[in-house]
Parts: C-alpha cells; structure tokens; sequence
C-alpha cells in the first residue's frame, strides 16, 4: 500500500466517527492485528490419514495481553452441521496464556490440558483420558450419530468480559514462576457479581500436528474486536455467549479499494457477523507435483451458517438448503495453471451433482480436497474437485442462486451501508452483501525422500498454510 493510500485509508476510517451513523465507533470488525473479543480457530481436527493410524492433534493456545483477568467462552463445534460438542468457562489471569490439545479418544475425540489456568467445569489433565467431546445437540439431524463427528470442526472463544475481586483474586497464579491459581474463590454468583465489560486484547493460533505423518499446519484464529459493550457472566451450562450476541449490531469492513464500509439495519443481530466474513470469490494456490507427494486441502468454514436454519425445513436468506444429510451451496471453481492455462469453467466436484446444478460447499466447516481421494488433514468433510495440473491457483466463486421456494440465497441484505471511500464524499444507502460468510486457509504438504545423510537416504515431509484471499461485493 503506497504513502497516499495509506493516509487516505486513515482518514476514512478516522472519518468514521463523525458521519451521525449510530454505534459506528462500537461496531463489531476483524481486527488485522489479531487482537479481540472474539477468537474464532476455522479448524481441528484429530482425523487419520487415509486409512493409515497416523492420527493428528490439534494444540490450542489463547493469550490475553491485557493487564485484565478475563472469563471466556471456550467453544468445540463439529464440522458437519455446527454443532456444539463441548463448552466450559476459562478464566485467564492477567497476561496469561492457556494451552489445550484435542485428541483422539474412542469413536471420536476429546480434549486436556497441562495448564494451571481455571476452568469450569474441570477439564482433564489426562492425555489418555481427555474430556470427551458428546453427540448431545447433533444426535437425530439426519447427519448421523456417531461419534466420529466430533473428530474435526472448528473453535470458539468469546470473552464474557473482565473479572475483579475474589473472582480475579482466585484466578490469578501465585507462588512464582510455574506457579498456580487457586481457582478455590470461583463460584457462580461471586462470577456473574464480578464480571463487568469485556476490553478484547485476545489472540491464539493452533497447530494440526500428525507425528507419524511428519505434518505440522499452523493457523491463526480470526479475531473480532468491538463484538459487544457490556460484559455478562453466563453460567458454564449455559449455551451462551454466542455470534449472536453481538452488540450493537453494526458491522465494519474494509472494502478494498472502495474503502470503508459500515453496515446497520439487519434483520437479525448476527448477521452483523456475518456481514465481517461475506466474499464472492476465494482465491489461494494448490500444489500436486508427483516428485514431492504433494497434497493441498483448502479449509472453508462458514461460522455462522447455523443461525439460518429455521425449524420448519426454510432456510434464510443468506444460504440456500437448510441441513437434512448435509447443506450444500452452489458454487462455481476456476481453475488455473501456474501458466495462466485454465479449463472450461464451472470445475466438476466428484461426486458429479444432479443435472442442471453444481455441487458445491455441503457443511459447516469444508475441506476442499485437490489430491483426490487422499486428503491431507484426513477430512470427511469434504470436496474433491477435478484438475489435470500439477500446480496452480483456483477462484472459488459464490453466484447468487435461486432457492428451492424460488426466493434469492448468498445474499445479506442491510438498511444503512455507509461507504466512506479512499477519496471523495460517504455515501449511505440499503444495500446488499452478496457470498457466504467464510474463513480459511490453505494447507499443503512436501516429501523429499532424496536427502543423503552420510550415504542414507532420509525422507523429509514438510507442511504449510496459507490464509485465503477473497474479494467482496456490496452493493448499495
């Protein structure tokens, strides 16, 4: 970004809070620098590799950088249809950090923790007896029962706001370093007295570990800043906090070179969440050369699909089928050489759809596999789309399509979208956010078997990731 751009960019967002739009300063935004209220992690997983035992872990980290003690939210959430599969209160002392691993454990997984930090409930300091993760809330959606659906999915943080008193006095370590909070002082009603309003300043990454595969991907969690002003302590059988939540319901976006967008007026609260994540294409690379055994998954992870499903079998606006077996999305792929070669577009999924229609995003949390049938992370969830390159890019693109009552999908539509540009008067007018809400990276993998280590060959596997780029289209 050149000298110029950057101050206009300042200015617009500067200029934000001298419009007149209500609770513009307060709105909920991703903040680039990855410090929020909200942590949301876009995927776990604790699948094999193919039919393999090489199992992964996913190691969780959160951090408050503030001076604050804090009580958060922590929120597991299976990949097929959103469903929570385990929740609990952390508190995190002032510049604390806590660490967690999901695990495999019996049909499906689990999840422990080695840190001193306070939970409530208790969750397990036992790598081979972990909390388990349960089928409770998903059990008879038509998605299956088993277990096995809580083997990968994705993760929640949600601060509830900052504690004082007895209730930060019990959470906080003592006795030096390594030392331990007594967690005797947390109770429900010191807890719920205690908390007042939540500052954000979190952030966490994991890393997608599989030892036996020589396979490390790290991700970064996506942090929402400013997601509402009044803290509230909900008990740790409580479902709450949630994306709902947000408050007040405005959402802030940068709209590349259109500027900054603010939008209000939706009709329902988290949509203004949604608006934060809605793209109409998704662009990131893929590697499948033969002569590293390369493997490249896209992980697509659309947080907040699960608050447009209405009892009766509609579904909202905003997506297209509500979930029976699955919840597909109609999408179209691009796919290119790394020569600017491409086939004729939209790209088949295997399996091929019905006539007429072209498969596309079918969970919560996707994997879109390009080495098929093998998929690096092990997903279930997943896509598998056609190429005959080796190497490339892909542009995943989001239609605005038809549903099956003949009303319109991918679309979220707002009252007020005020758009202050990079130069030249704001504007403000209804309009319409048009995609899907999604998040993601992309992750590849390396094998070299060629390395001499004094005359022995010695296999080397290395991974990576990379976030998705994406654009938007708002239209007022």
């Amino acid at each position: 970004m050149n000298t110029f751009k950057k101050k206009s960019l300042y200015a617009a967002v500067a200029s934000i809070g001298t419009l007149g739009f209500a609770g513009a300063v307060q709105a909920v935004n991703v903040n680039a620098d990855g410090l929020g209220q909200v942590l949301i992690y876009p995927y776990y997983t604790t699948q094999s590799v193919g039919s393999t035992t090489a199992a992964y872990n996913s190691l969780l980290s959160v951090v408050n950088s503030t001076a604050s003690a804090k009580a958060v939210k922590v929120r597991f959430i299976e990949g097929k249809n959103s469903r929570e599969v385990l929740d609990f209160n952390l508190f995190l002392s002032a510049n604390d950090v806590w660490t967690a691993a999901v695990i495999p454990f019996g049909d499906g997984a689990g999840v422990f923790t080695l840190d001193h930090s306070c939970t409530v409930p208790l969750v397990s300091s036992s790598g081979t007896a972990p909390t388990p993760f349960v089928n409770f809330a998903y059990a008879g959606d038509g998605g299956g029962d088993g277990l096995d659906r809580t083997k990968e999915g994705y993760i929640e943080i949600i601060e509830m706001g900052v504690v004082t008193g007895t209730t930060a006095a019990g959470v906080t370590h003592v006795g030096g370093p390594g030392g331990s909070p007594t967690c005797k002082a947390i109770d429900d009603a010191s807890a719920t007295a205690n908390t007042t309003n939540p500052t954000g300043g979190l952030f966490g990454g994991i890393s997608l570990i599989n030892v036996l595969a020589g396979v490390d991907v790290s991700e970064n969690a996506v942090a929402l800043d400013n997601f509402r002003t009044t803290g509230k302590y909900d008990l740790p059988g409580d479902i709450k906090p949630d994306l709902r939540d947000v408050n007040p319901p405005t959402a802030v976006v940068f709209n590349g070179n259109a500027g900054v967008v603010s939008a209000t007026g939706f009709a329902q609260n988290v949509d203004a969440v949604s608006a934060l994540f809605m793209v109409n294409h998704v662009y990131n690379e893929f590697v499948l050369d033969t002569g590293t055994a390369s493997h490249t998954d896209w992980v697509l992870t659309m947080p907040t699909k699960r608050y447009y499903f209405n009892a009766d079998g509609s579904v909202n606006y905003l997506f297209q089928r509500n979930f029976t077996t699955n919840s597909c999305d109609d999408v179209t792929l691009t796919i290119y050489d790394r020569e600017e070669f491409t086939k004729t577009t939209p790209q088949g999924f295997s399996p091929p759809p019905p006539p007429g229609k072209v498969a596309g995003l079918c969970w919560e949390a996707n994997v879109m596999v390009f080495q098929n049938p093998d998929s690096l992370l092990g997903s279930v969830n997943k896509l598998t789309p056609t190429t005959a390159f080796p190497n490339g890019w892909a542009d995943l693109f989001i239609p605005q399509v038809t549903k099956f009552d003949g009303a319109f999908a991918h679309y979220l539509p707002a009252s007020a979208i005020t758009t202050i540009p990079l130069s030249g008067a704001a504007t403000t007018a209804p309009g319409t956010f048009v995609g899907l809400p999604i998040i993601g990276f992309q992750a590849q993998s390396f094998t070299n078997g060629n390395l001499n280590n004094n005359g022995t060959l010695v296999q080397a596997n290395y991974a990576a990731a990379f976030v998705h780029r994406a654009t938007r289209s708002i239209i007022p």
